[in-house]
């Protein structure tokens, strides 16, 4: 079961760099449209930092200048100076939290719909090569970490080197002699601080590889349930999940390990610092060198140095993630649709349905042919089948139609205008499709069948349903139209799925109908529900049929019959019969059979 799906996860765990200003250039376009939020949480930032150096002037001014000689006067102002300060930073701090947690909100939710939105732009082969859950990823955990780096990482990182940088100045100003000997332990800070750098990244890099794959094995074992199941492979897999969750569990352990030495190991190193700096001031003061208010105000100044440094270690991993992240985040972002609408769209404004393939080709890799100089036409409001046994390039060649692919040579026009120059919009607009493998969305039947469009009526939902014959099925529910579908329809049975994507193609009324192995899984009994409406469906109306069963073919106006991307045989089913050929064969195999089935089910 541990196949290499649940192993693709090789795009996850890469870091890249720590901070790449190319990145970091396109990450602050998103804060653009909210500078003036920016520049308030700065100057709160700003404000915060000031205040902290403020308090520690006014306790070394009440300590030399009030405590240390007994003089009362100005005390009291000293104090509710204090006061007053500490009420301005905690004003300022809650409203630059709360700015930039707002910030990180928004600019979270911008880069989510943009990705959303070029996700929904991608063509479907985008989607062959990329696995669902990468997707997901994208959109959720990878804008998640963003939202840290807006919330927290860009204001925070500035609002911590501008502290360091304050507190270096202030200390120098007040007594440069103790600023020297609080930073003779500095050498010692950067040798851990790059030690810890080193061993954090790795152990990150770890952390996200086993987490990666627990997701795609979790993913992957999910999906396949009924498989697991089916082959008694519960125990097995569960020894497999047990592995890579110790194996992550391990990872997170080794992380932790080396944050457990590195925030020590400051502290150790503030205290040494302050051992220090209470060694040589007490010398200083004895000598009537050094104040006792200068001297607490360099331990307060000590303590607040530390807290950014600390803070640092912190941010960089969140700038770290950051990279990775938007790297990812871009690399889909940048990734062009290989289909899109034209620079000078083309319509007649007169849509009859006629469709010409003419001479087409198209591979799905480069020189790998499906489809060879195809060349079909067909008439406004005629019926055509295709037909051939699997990998023929039946499905290839619907999905061009759609433009779901690009061909590489020929055209497809519908009108006499080439697909290619029509807005995609346009041509779908006109276009029903109806699939063997039913897609549902959770939530009612009402909203399966309009998808969202609100020009559908509850009466037009309610006469499509009732033109597939699923009103047998809607009428034993007591909210009729609105009665919920659980996850991609899970209690609906596999006839009832296919009738209610028919009903949705119904709704939609449109100009060309395509039916792809639509009723090929549907029983007799419920094919005989949708024969009728087939039928009454497709009179005017063009209309192409790709199907096994011979009941939805054999009053084709014409049958294409395709072998190995090839046009073989074309003909009404008489005729092809009376060739013996491909299509005899065919019939031989498969649609003799089903005729052999129907006369043993009704006698």
């Amino acid at each position: 079961m541990a196949g290499s799906g649940w192993n693709n996860f090789h795009e996850e765990e890469a870091l890249g760099k720590a901070y790449d200003a190319r990145l970091m250039k396109r990450l602050m376009r998103y804060l653009q449209p909210y500078r003036l939020a920016v520049t308030v949480a700065v100057l709160l930032l700003l404000l915060g930092s000031l205040s902290q150096i403020v308090l520690v002037f006014l306790v070394k001014s009440a300590i030399d200048d009030h405590i240390m000689t007994g003089v009362r006067e100005g005390f009291t102002g000293i104090v509710l100076a204090f006061l007053g300060v500490m009420v301005l930073t905690f004003i300022a701090q809650h409203f630059q939290y709360y700015l930039t947690q707002w910030l990180g909100q928004k600019v979270q939710h911008d880069i989510r719909m943009e990705v959303f939105r070029h996700l929904q732009r991608l063509h479907l082969g985008y989607y062959d090569q990329n696995p669902v859950g990468r997707l997901v990823t994208r959109v959720t955990s990878d804008v998640n970490v963003l939202n840290e780096l807006f919330s927290s990482g860009v204001v925070g990182i500035f609002g911590d080197i501008f502290m360091l940088v304050l507190i270096f100045g202030t200390m120098l100003y007040i007594n440069w002699q103790l600023a020297l000997i609080t930073f003779v332990v500095l050498p010692l800070l950067v040798v851990i601080t790059f030690a810890f750098k080193v061993k954090a990244r790795e152990a990150y890099r770890q952390v996200r590889t086993r987490l990666a794959r627990l997701n795609s094995f979790l993913q992957e074992h999910i999906i396949g349930i009924n498989i697991v199941q089916l082959f008694n492979r519960q125990e097995k897999t569960f020894r497999e999940f047990d592995a890579i969750n110790k194996d992550l569990r391990g990872a997170h352990f080794r992380s932790i390990y080396y944050y457990a030495l590195f925030f020590p190991a400051v502290e150790i190193i503030g205290a040494l610092s302050i051992g220090l700096l209470l060694y040589y001031g007490g010398i200083r003061i004895n000598e009537a060198l050094l104040t006792y208010g200068e001297l607490v105000a360099f331990m307060q100044l000590v303590d607040r140095f530390y807290r950014p440094i600390r803070d640092l270690s912190e941010q960089y991993n969140v700038l770290q993630s950051s990279m990775a992240s938007s790297e990812r985040i871009f690399k889909l972002l940048d990734t062009p649709p290989a289909v899109s609408d034209p620079a000078t769209p083309r319509s007649n404004g007169v849509f009859t349905g006629r469709i010409e393939i003419e001479k087409l080709w198209f591979a799905y890799h480069e020189n790998d042919w499906v489809l060879k100089d195809i060349s079909i036409t067909v008439a406004s409001g005629q019926r055509v089948a295709i037909v051939g046994a699997t990998g023929a390039g039946k499905s290839s060649l619907i999905s061009l139609l759609y433009r779901f692919y690009d061909y590489q040579r020929g055209a497809i026009k519908i009108d006499g205008v080439e697909i290619k120059d029509m807005p995609m919009s346009v041509l779908r607009r006109h276009l029903g499709l109806v699939l063997q493998d039913v897609y549902l969305f959770s939530g009612d039947y009402a909203g399966n069948v309009r998808l969202r469009n609100e020009h559908i009526t509850d009466e037009q939902v309610k006469k499509a349903l009732n033109r597939v014959g699923f009103d047998r099925f809607l009428d034993k529910m007591p909210e009729g139209i609105s009665s919920k579908i659980l996850e991609r329809g899970s209690t609906l049975s596999t006839g009832q799925k296919q009738l209610l994507s028919f009903a949705r193609a119904l709704a939609f009324d449109p100009d060309i109908l395509i039916l792809d192995e639509a009723t090929s899984s549907v029983d007799t009994e419920t094919e005989k529900l949708i024969q009728s409406a087939l039928d009454e469906l497709l009179k005017g109306r063009t209309s192409i049929v790709i199907a096994h069963r011979l009941s939805t073919i054999e009053k084709a106006d014409n049958i294409i019959v395709l072998h190995h991307g090839q046009v073989r045989e074309m003909g009404r089913h008489e005729e092809l019969l009376k060739q013996k050929g491909i299509y005899y064969k065919l019939y031989q195999m498969q649609f003799k059979r089903e005729q052999v089935q129907k006369k043993s089910v009704t006698a």
